[in-house]
């Protein structure tokens, strides 16, 4: 018995909270063979579709936030610590940050982090921002560097926790 089934693909959920595929249709259609035995579906497909990923989205969340350590926390961080102002102005993003995300009533978590910096970043470049190409000047940094940056500052305080 062949049975054709509408399997959704992988979407992605944008700033806005709705849902949009990842490869631009949302639905695709793949054959199966039902099992005569049990009934139940038995393609390769099918078994590949029920294996457990590899990474979890825990390691995704942590592995997407320490990209974005490697590429402006650490620096950052450290520009931070030597001037009293890219502090303060972090520290008023970080709790920007932490009111967006309801971190007064839910805990912070590296899943949500990792998700606010990957929605702020996709938004920032449709809408023309370019990644620095060089080392940033921490003595004018710009509006999404700094928020970068806090989502830095709030996941080392998550590590630390």
């Amino acid at each position: 018995m062949r049975v054709v089934l509408l399997l959704p693909r992988l979407c992605r959920i944008n700033p806005c909270g709705q849902h949009e595929p990842a490869g631009g249709v949302a639905d695709t259609r793949r054959a199966a063979e039902a099992d005569p035995a049990n009934g139940r579906l038995a393609s390769v497909t099918m078994r590949a579709f029920n294996r457990v990923a590899t990474r979890t989205a825990v390691e995704s969340a942590q592995s997407t936030l320490a990209a974005l350590t490697v590429s402006v926390g650490t620096v950052g961080l450290a520009a931070a610590a030597a001037r009293p102002g890219l502090l303060a102005l972090v520290d008023q993003h970080a709790a920007a940050v932490r009111d967006s995300l309801d971190g007064d009533r839910r805990p912070l978590t590296a899943a949500t982090l990792a998700g606010y910096a990957e929605g702020v970043r996709a938004a920032a470049l449709e809408h023309g921002w370019a990644p620095p190409s060089g080392p940033v000047d921490w003595s004018e940094p710009d509006w999404l560097l700094t928020r970068l940056l806090a989502v830095c500052a709030l996941a080392r305080s998550l590590d630390r926790a």
